[in-house]
């Protein structure tokens, strides 16, 4: 049994769909704190910080594969400092000493750009590189990074992980990140004609379409063991642009389309951040190929979001 943890989240929803496709609707455990309207298979709430519970779940259900999503994000965790660490740190810990013992063969936990920092070369930001974040978020995922290479190296745990650029999908909405504009201009596009951006219009960021990225994710787990050579957390390249330029794409399809820019606090977080990543490591050890460009990626967003709010 595979269990996911945070299921409810922008990534998690997308990923226990296509792990049921693949897998089976009954061999995915869904798991998020709050209830989610789940009828394609089995769904329990759990608290990630709460040990005893998730114990409970992995023995209940014979469960030996984790993918543990629960986290709070960039702009989220700047808010709530103490417990954006508690939460990234302590629900890590659990689930690497279930592995430590024997009782998980295998984990995915996702780590993410903001593990890069002020003195990362911003372009073609290298695998091994200086790692120096400047969030709590990124603070919290470059100690996941480290904690799970000294339990792989250490304890021979079987612990998987993607540095995820901004990632951009249509069956969620943003879950309080920087890059969240990437995907909330799409909405305001097809409901208001126009978006107020909270980064400046040349703020350039490495992004993914979820459907590459929930694909990168299930191949980097289903690679042979002996093929996965990093185990801090591989670096995925996406699409590197600015608002400027996604506003372009959608105007391409939607020429009415007007974009304004207010930047926030989030606009030095994404200054601290590459503007374009090189994935070559992920690509020889597992293969990796991205499929969705800025204009394949537009035209499918636009698509889907029409299918869900019952535009023509």
């Amino acid at each position: 049994m595979i269990l996911v943890i945070g299921a409810g989240g922008q990534v998690g929803q997308e990923l226990v769909d296509n792990l049921r496709k693949i897998k089976g609707a009954d061999k995915v455990l869904a798991t998020d704190i709050r209830e989610i309207k789940d009828n394609e298979g089995p769904f329990e709430l759990l608290n990630a910080l709460d040990e005893e519970r998730l114990k409970e779940l992995v023995e209940k259900y014979k469960v030996t594969e984790i993918y543990h999503l629960a986290a709070l994000l960039s702009a989220n965790a700047e808010k709530q400092v103490k417990f954006a660490w508690e939460l990234n740190m302590d629900s890590l810990f659990y689930v690497l000493d279930l592995a430590k013992e024997g009782i998980i063969k295998k984990v995915f936990w996702p780590s993410s750009i903001a593990v890069f920092g002020p003195n990362t070369p911003r372009q073609n930001t290298p695998q091994h590189t200086v790692t120096d974040p400047t969030t709590v978020y990124g603070i919290s995922k470059l100690a996941g990074e480290r904690w799970c290479e000294y339990y792989a190296k250490n304890y021979d745990v079987d612990v998987r992980s993607i540095r995820y650029p901004g990632l951009i999908g249509y069956k969620s909405m943003p879950g309080g990140g920087t890059t969240d504009y990437a995907v909330d201009i799409y909405h305001q596009a097809l409901e208001k004609g126009e978006y107020e951006c909270f980064l400046k219009e040349d703020t350039y960021l490495p992004m993914m379409y979820m459907e590459d990225a929930i694909r990168a994710t299930i191949e980097l787990m289903e690679a042979p063991k002996e093929n996965i050579k990093v185990r801090s957390s591989y670096n995925l390249g996406g699409i590197s642009f600015s608002p400027k330029e996604i506003s372009a794409a959608i105007q391409a399809r939607m020429p009415n389309f007007k974009i304004s820019y207010a930047p926030d606090f989030r606009q030095k977080i994404a200054e601290s951040w590459p503007q374009s990543i090189e994935d070559t490591a992920a690509q020889k050890d597992w293969n990796w190929k991205m499929k969705y460009d800025l204009e394949k990626m537009s035209a499918d967003m636009l698509k889907q979001l029409k299918i869900i709010k019952g535009l023509n």
